[in-house]
């Protein structure tokens, strides 16, 4: 595994590679938060141990930096600090810090607290796995192209920025918007309870089909709830089942399959809703071209309060660079299938 040590003492960086590299470990350095940032844009490095008080970026502000960039997986964080009080701990740990090591510390506790990263570390093979499920859901829906990938860098940019509005700084975390970006490719999971018949058909559904597609959200919700049950207070199962259950339901209520209205739709239900509806918009289906992003934002900004969560179109409309990113990054396959989301007979 690579590391990244971040300490403007020379000194201290010296001795931590060596107890690191004789150890087995591939150790890249850094002097400040700064460096360690474009350190961490073009190497692969699973985990930072950085001193907190640095010049030009301490450690809480590159911890905070981030949790708040995209990353390739998540980066285990071990702040170095020189106190550990009470207050210190509570203010790392609310940045994104992960551990702590109060100097001064031996090269046995060092190694003891980067293999507990480790095991931590280890546990993202569990996300591997739940994108996996979700492709291979995705996998029967040939019209989809790179949807899922995109939804998830929506959600999170929604997330993201849903968690600089006032109302919104106590319930989006960093945890939440890891749990988003996670479990958003799972939202259309129970499609694999649909008949080939209509989610393969070659052009819009009817209104008899159209009920049956509708089907997939109770099916994924009782899917990924009957998992809740077997293992309560798991959190991505829990965010999983209401982004499964309540990604079409509407701001106004008149969404499926509960009817529910306004804040009684799960937050994350609300994020995904928009993110999903976009992607529809702008890719295309056998019975539509692709809309062009001013068309759809201008969709989404008719269904302010109906369709959309008006929080989440605000950080759509403050957010939509990352969104035309985002696309540019996932290239729209053109295929030739069957449902497409918001654009489906009602």
């Amino acid at each position: 595994m690579q590391i990244l040590l971040v300490d403007d003492s020379k000194l201290v960086l010296i001795a931590l590679k060596g107890v690191l590299t004789d150890a087995g470990y591939d150790v890249l350095t850094a002097t400040n938060g700064n460096e360690a940032l474009e350190i961490l844009r073009s190497n692969y490095c699973r985990m930072v141990i950085s001193d907190w008080e640095m010049p030009v970026m301490n450690g809480i502000e590159l911890c905070r930096t981030i949790r708040s960039e995209e990353t390739s997986g998540y980066v285990y964080f071990i702040l170095l600090t020189s106190h550990g009080t009470l207050q210190e701990t509570i203010q790392g740990l609310s940045c994104g810090a992960d551990d702590f090591i109060v100097k001064p510390y031996s090269p046995a506790e060092v190694l003891a607290r980067i293999r507990a990263g480790e095991r931590i570390i280890s546990l993202e093979t569990r996300d591997v796995a739940i994108f996996a499920m979700a492709k291979l859901a995705e996998s029967r829906d040939l019209d989809t192209g790179a949807h899922l990938e995109r939804v998830q860098h929506y959600c999170r940019s929604l997330a993201q920025e849903m968690a600089s509005f006032s109302k919104y700084c106590n319930v989006i975390d960093a945890e939440f918007i890891r749990l988003i970006f996670q479990t958003s490719p799972l939202h259309d999971i129970g499609k694999v309870g649909i008949p080939d018949a209509i989610l393969l058909k070659p052009g819009r559904l009817d209104v008899a089909e159209f009920e049956v597609m509708k089907t997939h959200v109770t099916i994924g919700a009782e899917t990924l709830g009957a998992a809740l049950a077997k293992f309560p207070g798991v959190s991505f199962l829990s965010m999983a089942r209401d982004i499964a259950g309540t990604h079409h339901e509407r701001y106004d209520g008149t969404g499926y399959p509960g009817n529910l209205q306004g804040d009684d739709i799960p937050l994350s239900g609300r994020i995904i809703a928009l993110a999903d509806v976009y992607d529809a918009l702008t890719s295309k289906r056998a019975y539509k071209q692709a809309f062009t992003h001013e068309s759809a934002k201008q969709i989404i900004l008719e269904n302010r309060g109906i369709h959309f969560d008006p929080d989440v179109v605000d950080a759509f409309i403050k957010r939509e660079e990352q969104f035309l990113d985002t696309q540019n990054r996932f290239v729209v396959i053109e295929t030739n299938t069957a449902f497409g989301g918001v654009l489906a007979p009602t």
